[in-house]
């Protein structure tokens, strides 16, 4: 099975649909609210658990290539 990531104009729409934006979860998690962005880009596990909560699906579902177990291991 080979997943892309969600692009992050899907992240920011999927938020949108559900009544709330990026800055609003980040700031409701006590965060400044452009902090939540970085997660957009770069893995930031806690950053891509508070988007996933708020989205109601798991982190790996949204970013699978961060979260794909290493075949050769």
């Amino acid at each position: 099975m080979n997943q892309q990531d969600w692009h992050p104009a899907d992240i920011i729409a999927a938020l949108k649909k559900r009544g709330t934006t990026l800055a609003a979860v980040s700031r409701n998690a006590g965060l400044a609210s452009s902090t939540l962005a970085n997660a957009l880009t770069r893995h930031w596990p806690k950053g891509e658990k508070l988007i996933a909560e708020a989205l109601g699906v798991s982190p790996a579902e949204i970013w699978p290539s961060r979260y794909r177990k290493s075949e050769n291991r």
